[in-house]
């Protein structure tokens, strides 16, 4: 993995530092920022750390960060729960990470046919974001456009590597760009528990190719996608919200099911219902 795409503590601090208003924290200015967010003194100051062992942290200097410290830098920097557990994930000592295995996972054939057997829109994603499953509707829903055997062949499709690279995935969701900033999100929270993840690298090699990509990557947002909205301007039904729920697999390695649904009554629920019927054997 190369610098500019590896997670690393010290990019992270220095990106959530740079984010910070400090208007917004009441600290008192003097003169002309030069670059945005904290000064390296402030943060130290509001952390009750030196100025020196933030800037070694920050440099990858330091290694063996207590979380006593993490902690406290995390409270200064306002941190989301899911940003914090990220902080104390890449203070970590690579060896001390979690090894990849079988990206199947144990009692993968069930998975598959407990997807097939789903009467709702089903995705098995890999922590890498590789399909590994899908049902009719779940393939209708997010790739209409791909082959359905694609999922057992020696490449699968990709999420992030559609959603950024495929132009008729790029249309198909109604904020592209919010979809995206998700994508990248997710992506950085599984680098920084598995950095030795060949597969991974080669995926950030190529996405860092794209300007978009990189240009989201270098903001170091880390996010966890659990539930929520999903609009799409499906080519089959048009304008269609679903709202998507990820179920992580037990001894799966990360992988994780996402379903959709629409609320009963609703267009959204009339609209899958028709993209139910056209899928239909």
């Amino acid at each position: 993995m190369s610098n500019e795409t590896a997670p690393t503590l010290g990019a992270f601090l220095r990106s959530r530092r740079a984010a910070m208003d400090s208007g917004e924290l009441g600290l008192a200015s003097h003169g002309r920022r030069r670059v945005p967010g904290l000064r390296r003194e402030e943060l130290a100051d509001l952390a009750g750390v030196s100025v020196n062992y933030l800037t070694r942290l920050e440099q990858g200097a330091a290694v063996n960060a207590s979380e006593s410290v993490l902690t406290a830098l995390a409270r200064a920097l306002r941190l989301s729960e899911v940003e914090r557990l990220h902080l104390l994930e890449l203070a970590r000592p690579s060896g001390e990470r979690a090894a990849p295995h079988d990206r199947h996972g144990v009692g993968f054939t069930g998975v598959r046919q407990l997807v097939d057997a789903m009467d709702v829109p089903a995705v098995v994603l890999s922590r890498n974001q590789d399909v590994l499953a899908w049902n009719r509707l779940g393939h209708a829903v997010i790739a209409p456009h791909t082959d359905f055997d694609a999922v057992d062949s020696v490449t699968p499709p990709n999420k992030v590597r559609q959603t950024f690279l495929d132009p008729e995935v790029r249309s198909l969701y109604v904020d592209w760009e919010f979809e995206a900033e998700l994508a990248v999100a997710s992506l950085r929270w599984v680098a920084a528990q598995f950095p030795d993840d060949e597969a991974l690298r080669g995926l950030l090699g190529e996405l860092a190719l794209d300007r978009d990509f990189a240009r989201l990557w270098a903001l170091h947002a880390v996010e966890l996608c659990t539930s929520g909205p999903k609009s799409f301007n499906h080519p089959w039904v048009g304008r269609m919200v679903l709202c998507y729920q990820m179920l992580h697999l037990p001894e799966s390695d990360g992988a994780r099911m996402i379903a959709f649904s629409a609320a009963p009554g609703s267009p959204d629920h009339d609209a899958l219902a028709l993209l139910r019927r056209r899928v239909a054997p």
